[in-house]
């Protein structure tokens, strides 16, 4: 037997290596055992016989076994010896199990404890990289509810007014940075656009001025469940710790009403709101219960709530703090917050928990709010710095601008009541610093909007429908329309805003229900379509203005005598739709060399075009070596990757990590592939990727390639949407798109015999399977035999332009086939593009 001493597992490195060390000792001692013995591994053999002694003499010792008796202990022994490897490999198999299970548990309370509220999904734009507009938004939307309109004019009131206003643009550039980061270690929630206890449908009442006095019909939380406007709580969110805020009024967060039984709540540390149920709020008071002090440990963000929070309980208590220290603010403000912390776990004494009742003027807000209210904390958790930052002038005096005209709500009453004209706001923000007319409706739009627009016009949800409202690119509840071919949404503030008070909720009980874009008029209130939008919509994201360029090198068509075929580098290649468009334009291919990694694209090239294809393998492996040795070359297309570019995705990585970076080898071997020095030959390339991609990268990808983008939707050519960016150099791309005669329009058209389409148009067709079904319920697209079917793998082939059974190689299956489908390129949408290369290259 072997006796070993095992030391107690505490879950630690060192528990782990010891338990394992004494394992594998004990598991090598049995496996010598089970190997020491000549017969554990082998059959039994009898024994050989012993040679005659030449000499009689008598024997001594223990008698000798039989052949049978030595076999039975042979076999006894193996059985020992398995028994013990096998309990030894159960040991250590459980050893790992536990210390798998308990480093997950220990993980995932890590991040549970470790993390700020939870981060709102729906209706929340990720990307990073100068989407300024946002925060900008709301930036304003607080300035403006916070200025005071005193009619008494004192000099000092406004004096502090001017100085708020000068604290908040100095922080605006932080909290923009805060806010639009999704990198950073620490991010802050966002505003809560999800609310547990919001109602159906926001109404948003006509804008209250904020000089006036409140009607009693206008106060706040009279449901008789306390927490008044000013009260001092603790708010939960599910997964979350206790996290300090204040009550505030609906328009503080700009957005519509609460519900009875909730309250709005401005959370301190990052100033977001979030609508909160009332059994889901504790007073200041309950601090001993409600404070958690492993979060306060390891999240700064919570200790800077819980010492703004503190800081103003002190101030309603009349008890003094101490200011900084200047030689170590950092130090200071810890020191402050311990003494506030043992200062609430007491009681709030001597003045007890009455003395945190918010003061009279707080309670009205309707009447007067004082920027210290809000301000002190920010100011005082923030030390000064050492040298005053240089101020943005120009945004200063857009900050005011908007301070001193109102918010959207009050400039739209003032269109209301003729006094403003409408092109003169935004009206998806209600900013007054606008840049160009809104595409779809009466109205303007500033440049933050425009970005927004450009980002999420195209963006949609797994239902198909658009993520975000057509009006402002935002919203926290959105109506989608009825119409079968219309894939728009409409937020219910915008609807309300604009069309009128009650609007969303008749909307609401319409069904189905045509949106502003498909319905029979075209003005409902102050929201008038404009008639030539398709017009307008092109041209807005045709966007040749945003980034000055040196136009493309034009070459002149070359004589029918002196044209060659044409040598491509395909990358990227997918299933080989490049070279199908060149056969049926009848132009000749000399060579087209394709870079691809996927085996079922590769398979299908190979075969349907029985293997005029070069396949050369990943695109980081090609080096100028081989472009010169394969070269030169008319033609370089390709599309990388989109899944880390759009921001359908919010795990996305942006251009410069993840497979977003492969478009730099596209970029690489582009410069590769040109035409030397001196050569004047015609050479074209053409870049495509997703229209619902960041601005910033967009931007980059166009710097990059010198030139701004064209989008193209193959709505227009096929019986699917699928709107996408094309860079490059080929004649014409500006050109209108025009359908050709043989190109199936309807999704009728694409169906097989017997089978009936339930809508004309298709949303764009993904790699996810769910992606073919329609609309907001979810509806297979084809009937038959009275009953709701999928969209055959012929069909589809059909929808993109492909030959029927294109992709039928391999047995693929269906999933297969449409996730090679998902990824190629629209045919129509690619011949419209190389149609004018008939006029330089060789043509059958």
């Amino acid at each position: 037997m072997i006796i070993m001493s095992v030391e107690p597992f505490d879950g630690c490195r060192r528990g782990r290596s010891t338990v394992f060390s004494y394992l594998d000792c004990a598991l090598c001692v049995s496996q010598e055992m089970a190997t020491s013995d000549p017969c554990a591994n082998a059959p039994p053999t009898p024994p050989e016989e012993p040679a005659p002694s030449p000499s009689p003499r008598k024997k001594r010792g223990r008698r000798k076994q039989e052949p049978a008796e030595r076999n039975k202990g042979t076999a006894l022994i193996k059985q020992v010896s398995a028994a013990i490897l096998h309990v030894f490999y159960m040991v250590k198999s459980i050893t790992l199990m536990v210390y798998a299970i308990y480093n997950k548990l220990f993980v995932y309370m890590q991040g549970e404890t470790g993390r700020l509220r939870r981060r709102p999904v729906p209706r929340v734009t990720f990307q990073a990289g100068d989407p300024y507009y946002i925060s900008r938004r709301q930036r304003e939307e607080w300035l403006s509810r916070w200025k005071m309109e005193v009619s008494n004019g004192k000099a000092e009131r406004r004096a502090y007014r001017e100085a708020e206003i000068n604290m908040m643009d100095d922080l605006s550039e932080a909290d923009f940075q805060k806010e639009e980061e999704p990198a950073s270690p620490a991010p802050p929630p966002s505003q809560q656009h999800t609310d547990p206890a919001s109602p159906t449908v926001a109404v948003t009442p006509e804008p209250v001025a904020r000089g006036e006095q409140a009607t009693p019909s206008e106060i706040e939380y009279q449901d008789g469940r306390g927490f008044g406007i000013g009260t001092l709580v603790f708010g939960k969110l599910r997964g979350f710790s206790w996290w300090p805020g204040r009550i505030v009024s609906w328009w503080m967060s700009g957005r519509s009403r609460a519900a009875d039984g909730t309250r709005w709540v401005m959370w301190f540390g990052d100033g977001k709101f979030s609508v909160v149920c009332v059994e889901k709020l504790m007073p200041l008071s309950a601090f001993s219960s409600a404070f958690h002090q492993p979060t306060y440990n390891k999240q700064s963000m919570y200790r800077k709530a819980i010492f703004e929070a503190l800081r103003v309980a002190s101030v309603r208590a009349g008890r003094p703090v101490p200011s900084c220290d200047g030689s170590d603010d950092a130090e200071g403000v810890d020191l402050q917050t311990r003494e506030m912390i043992e200062w609430a776990m007491t009681g709030f004494l001597p003045a007890g928990p009455q003395s945190l009742d918010p003061p009279e003027e707080e309670q009205n807000p309707y009447k007067e709010v004082y920027p210290e209210m809000w301000g002190e904390p920010e100011a005082a958790y923030t030390p000064p710095p050492a040298k005053k930052p240089r101020k943005n002038t120009q945004e200063k005096a857009k900050i005011r601008e908007v301070i001193d005209e109102g918010t959207r709500e009050r400039l739209i009453f003032e269109i209301k009541k003729k006094t403003r004209n409408i092109e003169d706001i935004c009206i998806s923000c209600g900013s007054l610093n606008v840049s160009l007319e809104h595409p779809l409706f009466v109205g303007a739009m500033c440049q933050g909007c425009k970005n927004s627009f450009l980002e999420c016009a195209y963006q949609y949800d797994d239902d198909g429908y658009q993520s975000y409202c057509t009006i402002c690119c935002g919203g926290r509840e959105v109506l989608m329309c009825g119409n079968n071919n219309c894939c728009r949404c409409f937020c219910v503030e915008c609807v309300d805003l604009l069309v009128g008070a009650g609007s969303a909720a008749a909307a609401i009980k319409e069904d189905p229900w045509n949106c502003y874009m498909c319905g029979p008029r075209n003005t409902y209130g102050l929201l008038r379509r404009r008639d030539d939008w398709p017009c307008r919509l092109q041209h807005f994201f045709a966007n040749n203005h945003e980034q000055e360029f040196e136009p493309a090198k034009l070459y002149p068509p070359v004589a029918a005598e002196k044209r060659q075929p044409i040598r491509v580098l395909s990358l990227f290649d997918g299933i080989a739709t490049g070279l199908l468009v060149l056969k049926d334009l009848g132009i000749q291919v000399e060579k087209y060399v394709a870079s691809e990694v996927c085996e079922d694209s590769i398979t299908v090239g190979m075969v349907r075009h029985e293997g005029r294809i070069m396949y050369v393998g990943d695109v980081r492996t090609v080096t100028r070596k081989h472009i010169d040795k394969w070269g030169p070359f008319d033609l370089v297309i390709g599309g990388s990757p989109c899944n880390d570019l759009s921001i359908v995705n919010p795990a996305r990585k942006g251009l410069y990590e993840g497979t977003g970076r492969l478009f730099f080898e596209f970029y690489r071997l582009l410069h590769e592939a040109r035409p030397k020095p001196g050569d004047e030959r015609p050479f074209f390339w053409l870049f495509e990727n997703v229209v619902a991609m960041g601005v910033s990268d967009k931007r980059d990808i166009s710097r990059f390639l010198e030139c701004n983008p064209v989008m193209i939707d193959a709505k227009e050519v096929s019986a699917a949407h699928r709107a996408r960016y094309f860079w490059g150099n080929l004649p014409g791309m500006s050109r209108p798109l025009t359908p050709m005669a043989n190109d199936k329009l309807d999704l009728q058209e694409c169906l097989e015999h017997g089978r009936t389409a339930k809508f004309e148009k298709l949303r764009t067709i993904t790699t996810r399977s769910n992606s073919v079904k329609q609309g907001k319920d979810e509806h297979f697209p084809v009937y038959m035999d009275n009953k709701e079917d999928i969209l055959w793998c012929t069909e589809m082939e059909r929808v993109f332009g492909f030959p029927v059974h294109y992709t039928d190689v391999s047995n693929m299956s269906r999933l297969a086939r449409q996730r090679l489908l998902g990824r190629s390129w629209s045919v129509p949408v690619i011949r419209h593009l190389f149609a004018p290369l008939k006029e330089y290259f060789a043509c059958n």
